[in-house]
């Protein structure tokens, strides 16, 4: 099971754990992990986890070092191969080239401080790569920790050197030259995954080379040419027209059809760099791709919402401007606005701020103000030199509208029919939504009376519903079926779901689009979601796989510095928001000890506000069944044997421990 990108343990590396030592607690018992221990220990940290999104992950690593050459002006050309096994593969680019020589302090080969220490690399300034999707300085070392084997070859200075490496481990022979460096420079990256990470593998050719044709969109003008020593085949990857031919690609791969003419599309050629390309079709949906330096986010971000205000703004502004005649009894909103809409937005940033080392998110607070500030003037302004164009486009925001408005009343008539009797079997202690529509209905299930009543009398009574739960729920891990539904709280969560559980579930009479798991931000907070979420998989997880189970993210931490209020989710939130503020502010900071100390107003600014709030969405990726059915097992299962050992090789990753 995931919440977005929390690291999962290594199900290879978790049964070669030793059994738990019997007696005392002392100094000795103590692990230092050193080198890159640590990422072989736990590589769910720096990879996601060990399945196929995870062992891809290795290859996104290196090919995005190459990239980061080329986007700063020293690379034209990348080559992938994939070897005949489908287990080796070999990244080579024509930069610059590795740095060689001996590092001043370390008194080792550069080139080997890069490939087996974490957070060590050029990336850290602006001094050598302007842009780069790597910061943390961790890529290239984790690729080499979780390696079978990893060779190296560098071409610079006219020489070719070559290094090798096993499982993070240099060779004895290390760093050695290997000849004259007769193709120029640049770098040669070859490595085989570990067997004993990652299991019995093979890489996917169509999922490389699609990231590849992603890579060579982005960078128009970059040559890269990927070859399948398996199939025989190899495809030159090269699009002159960057974004405008990606957004092309896009829409052709969906069967859409455009609504109007030609894109919009707009460049920031100078730092940040931001290009957009964006264009209204006949798709039901709205499809938002982002990019941050060459990496897919595909939990979009910063960037992402900046655009999305961008649009809408911009279409509200036209509107008003021209005093566009909307038909009687429609109202327009954001989704109705974007309906329709495909979009590329590329953004190259100094600094960026990746929620998590697989960088499915920016988290750059600044980006949603700059994306908006550079595309919305431009956008509006095209609106207007383009009539045409700004009709076509508000003539299917209405069709949208209309569409939804159809939907909506013909699902309310559907839903009057059975509402009398459907509500007859809810808990008395749920405050329901008045809303019928379950698509923009939600339901918070909250720790605790006293909490439920500030919920209650904070939410928006239209759309969120509001079901308390009284002290810790049974653990459905050690219970049957039968003992579930005889628990008042899972029953009454059962009920008010009103989809039905088990075999009998249907996703289709689900209440609420959204289910949010709404506890205090505190160890027992964490015990109650993590036994809601063991009942959720083990009798109700559809309701997973539909990625309709939420937890939400209420703050710990108030932070008050004159006149202005900060809210921190966790210690290191408050820590970072502490250390941006001048040294000559005294922060005022408290801890909240419970949702229910908290006044309602509050309580819907920070928690439940859709556009405020921050929740993070449980699901379980793809390939990690096996692994979450280990960990639950082990977590919540009936022999404390395996608890503990969980507990013992999961302590590393505590920095506090909250009692």
């Amino acid at each position: 099971m995931r919440i977005e990108r929390d690291a999962k343990m290594s199900a290879a590396m978790r049964s070669k754990a030793p059994p738990p030592k019997k007696g005392s607690y002392e100094a000795q018992d103590i692990q230092v992990l050193e080198g890159l221990e640590p990422v072989r220990k736990r590589p769910g940290m720096y990879i996601g986890g060990t399945g196929k999104d995870g062992l891809h992950h290795l290859v996104w690593e290196i090919v995005d070092n190459a990239v980061d050459e080329a986007i700063n002006g020293y690379a034209s050309r990348i080559n992938v191969v994939l070897r005949n096994d489908s287990r080796t593969v070999e990244v080579t680019d024509n930069g610059r080239g590795i740095p060689v020589g001996n590092h001043p302090k370390f008194k080792k080969p550069a080139l080997e401080i890069i490939l087996t220490t974490l957070h060590s690399g050029g990336k850290f300034d602006q001094t050598n790569y302007v842009t780069s999707g790597g910061l943390h300085g961790v890529g290239s070392s984790v690729v080499n920790a979780l390696s079978e084997r990893l060779t190296a070859t560098v071409r610079r200075d006219g020489k070719e050197f070559q290094m090798e490496f096993r499982r993070g481990k240099t060779s004895k022979a290390g760093l050695k030259v290997v000849g004259k460096a007769t193709r120029g420079t640049g770098t040669t990256i070859e490595f085989t995954p570990d067997y004993e990470i990652f299991g019995d593998f093979q890489f996917d050719a169509n999922l490389i080379k699609e990231r590849l044709d992603v890579n060579a969109y982005l960078n128009a003008g970059l040559r890269i040419s990927f070859t399948n020593e398996q199939s025989g085949e190899t495809v030159e990857l090269v699009h002159e027209g960057g974004v405008d031919d990606f957004l092309d690609s896009k829409i052709r791969t969906a069967e859409a059809r455009r609504t109007i003419e030609r894109p919009f599309h707009f460049a920031k050629k100078d730092l940040p760099r931001v290009e957009v390309a964006l264009a209204w079709t006949d798709s039901a949906e709205e499809k938002l791709f982002t990019f941050v330096n060459g990496i897919p986010t595909k939990d979009g971000g910063t960037h992402e919402q900046g655009l999305k205000d961008a649009i809408g703004r911009a279409v509200r502004n036209f509107i008003e401007t021209h005093e566009v005649q909307i038909p009687r009894g429609i109202s327009i909103t954001a989704e109705d606005i974007r309906e329709g809409c495909f979009a590329i937005c590329s953004c190259f940033l100094e600094e960026p701020q990746f929620q998590g080392q697989t960088k499915d998110r920016l988290n750059n607070p600044e980006m949603r103000g700059v994306v908006d500030g550079l595309v919305r003037p431009e956008f509006e302004q095209w609106l207007h030199d383009h009539k045409s164009q700004a009709d076509a486009i508000l003539t299917r925001i209405v069709m949208a509208a209309k569409a939804r408005l159809a939907s909506r009343d013909a699902t309310e008539q559907v839903r009057r029919k059975s509402a009398v009797n459907s509500r007859l079997n809810l808990p008395g202690k749920l405050a329901d939504c008045s809303s019928s529509d379950p698509t923009v209905s939600e339901i918070f299930i909250v720790e605790g009376d006293s909490a439920g009543g500030s919920a209650k009398q904070g939410r928006d009574r239209k759309t969120q519903a509001i079901l308390p739960l009284r002290g810790k729920v049974l653990n459905a891990e050690q219970a049957s079926l039968k003992k579930v539904l005889e628990n008042n709280e899972l029953s009454d969560i059962v009920n008010a779901l009103g989809c039905g559980i088990g075999k009998d579930l249907d996703t289709t009479k689900l209440r609420y689009h959204k289910v949010v798991l709404l506890m205090d931000a505190d160890s027992d907070g964490h015990h109650i979601a993590t036994l809601l979420l063991t009942f959720f998989y083990r009798h109700m997880k559809p309701l997973l796989d539909g990625g309709y189970v939420y937890l939400a993210q209420p703050p710990l931490y108030r932070i008050d510095v004159g006149k202005e209020t900060y809210w921190a989710s966790d210690d290191a939130e408050r820590d970072r928001i502490v250390s941006t503020l001048p040294a000559r502010f005294k922060p005022e900071i408290s801890r909240f000890k419970g949702l229910g100390e908290m006044m309602p107003k509050t309580l819907y600014e920070t928690t439940l506000d859709p556009q405020k709030r921050h929740l993070l969405k449980v699901y379980v990726p793809e390939g990690a069944q096996l692994e979450t059915e280990g960990t639950i097992a082990n977590l919540m299962g009936k022999d404390p044997q395996l608890r503990y050992q969980a507990i013992v090789d999961w302590m590393q990753l505590v920095t506090e421990l909250d009692v």
